[in-house]
């Protein structure tokens, strides 16, 4: 089986992604021009899995007004870019979201000499934002529903956010948690900033795709469910090696119903591993970020991540 966007990607060798500008934990383009983060792994598993390599991708860093645009335009065929999933992006736009990568919340990050502890107490304030996120809409919805407001100051990128906020030009960023971390990571005194322990939205980052191919949509939804059934898998066998292989073996046997072969789930796996090592290589202790999975857990573990079936 085939699909339009699969026989382009496979002309051109490559997948075209559309990833942040650079965000910690997420996407982000090392000194060394490899890009890193969850979000650019989950793009890995897929080229992995279509191409056969998973260092074909050619990363498109885009802003976050235009992250669903481009792939509308068909400038993309996937995007992975800390974009919340929403009925009104989907209702407004020719995309489908093909899966949560990550359950977050909106946050705030704020000097830790601020005093202030809770979002309340930024009513009346400037606060800054990305523009093109959900993060105006929800302030406006979790102040204006307890009689208060702030004043969401929009800026087109990351960089021009953070800096924003650096110099003092707003008394909080707000912006997606586990975001939020990376962002902290990237001042020159993180320790002066912390994050509030409140989250004020519900915020389900997810890979999208376009509408007008579902074969290529499901192919991109079995990737990533692939990463979340290996870890389920791992847990209840036990033995790593042996688990793996045998969510591989079973995922693998599908292959050329979707339009891949039969080893695709292998490279996936060899490339990335399961989405525990995603999490970890990404958002874990090591990373200095040490963002907590929390309901990026497993469900058998008291998170959101459910193991669809690969048989």
């Amino acid at each position: 089986m085939s699909t339009p966007t699969l026989d382009s990607v496979r002309r051109r060798g490559a997948l075209r992604v559309a990833v942040s500008r650079g965000i910690r934990g997420l996407s982000l383009r090392e000194g060394n021009g490899r890009w890193s983060g969850l979000d650019a792994d989950v793009a890995r598993a897929v080229a992995a899995a279509v191409v056969g390599s998973a260092d074909a991708v050619e990363w498109a860093p885009t802003d976050p007004a235009d992250r669903l645009g481009r792939l509308a335009a068909g400038e993309v065929d996937l995007t992975v870019c800390n974009v919340s999933w929403t009925l009104g992006r989907e209702a407004s736009l020719p995309v489908l979201f093909a899966g949560v990568t990550c359950y977050d919340g909106e946050g705030f990050l704020v000097r830790a000499d601020s005093g202030i502890t809770r979002p309340e107490e930024l009513a009346g304030r400037r606060v800054a934002v990305q523009a093109g996120t959900t993060s105006a809409a929800n302030l406006a919805s979790w102040y204006g529903g307890r009689g208060l407001s702030v004043e969401p100051v929009a800026f087109a990128t990351p960089g021009e956010t953070l800096a924003a906020y650096a110099a003092g030009e707003c008394a909080a960023y707000v912006l997606d948690r586990v975001a939020l971390a990376g962002e902290r990571a990237a001042l020159d005194d993180p320790a002066a900033h912390r994050i509030l322990d409140a989250a004020i939205s519900r915020e389900p980052m997810a890979a999208a795709v376009r509408d007008d191919d579902p074969a290529w949509f499901r192919l991109c939804r079995w990737v990533l469910q692939l990463l979340v059934s290996a870890e389920h898998h791992a847990d209840e066998v036990g033995e790593r090696d042996k688990a793996l292989a045998q969510a591989a073996g079973t995922a693998g046997a599908h292959g050329p119903a979707v339009g891949l072969d039969q080893d695709w789930a292998t490279r996936v796996l060899d490339a990335v591993g399961t989405y525990a090592d995603v999490y970890e290589r990404n958002l874990g202790p090591a990373t200095g970020l040490a963002v907590p999975r929390g309901l990026n857990e497993l469900w058998t573990r008291g998170g959101l991540h459910y193991a669809v079936p690969l048989h």
